[in-house]
């Protein structure tokens, strides 16, 4: 590995278990509250609609919990290297793009649907990552999402979420 940025430490494995511990803790949380305003009990006819959703919550609540206690009593933990500033912008370099990808097919601002999103995703890495030409962009991004189109809408008649350019040729 290059000295300088790249070989400086991200954090090491006591802070990112903590971290990841953290945010399990917190959604175990989240969905056994809605789970208690859903109903969590069981009712004269079977249970109600958060029972279930309440008791893997509260599982994912224990498990947080020990995995915290875990990252603060490991010593071992603190002094080993999680992971270097060039190898996290390596995985940030494929992850934000897909967060951006996963938000413009459905999302209640403004929705691209999958086609046109995939067709945007598939480009942009081969671009940025493949450094291609614009035509062979155009050319394979456009095909697959036509293939993809083809394979799921007709031939296998699965629906998928659709956005402008399918409205506009009324395949709504």
């Amino acid at each position: 590995m290059e000295h300088g940025q790249q070989d400086r430490a991200v954090g090491s494995y006591r802070v990112w278990e903590a971290a990841v511990a953290v945010f399990f803790l917190v959604f175990g949380s989240i969905v056994v509250w809605d789970s208690r305003r859903l109903g969590a009990s069981w009712a004269e006819d079977g249970p109600q609609a958060g029972y279930f959703p309440f008791y893997i919550g509260l599982l994912i609540i224990i498990a947080s919990l020990f995995n915290l206690y875990a990252a603060f009593t490991k010593a071992q933990l603190a002094q080993k290297v999680f992971v270097y500033r060039g190898q996290l912008r390596m995985v940030l370099t494929v992850m934000l793009p897909s967060i951006v990808y996963v938000l413009l097919i459905r999302n209640p601002v403004f929705s691209l649907g999958i086609y046109e999103a995939s067709v945007l995703f598939v480009a942009f890495f081969m671009r940025y990552l493949g450094k291609y030409g614009w035509a062979k962009i155009a050319a394979v991004s456009l095909g697959v999402m036509a293939a993809f189109f083809m394979m799921f809408e007709v031939w296998f008649k699965v629906p998928l979420p659709k956005g402008p350019v399918e409205a506009l040729l009324g395949f709504q």
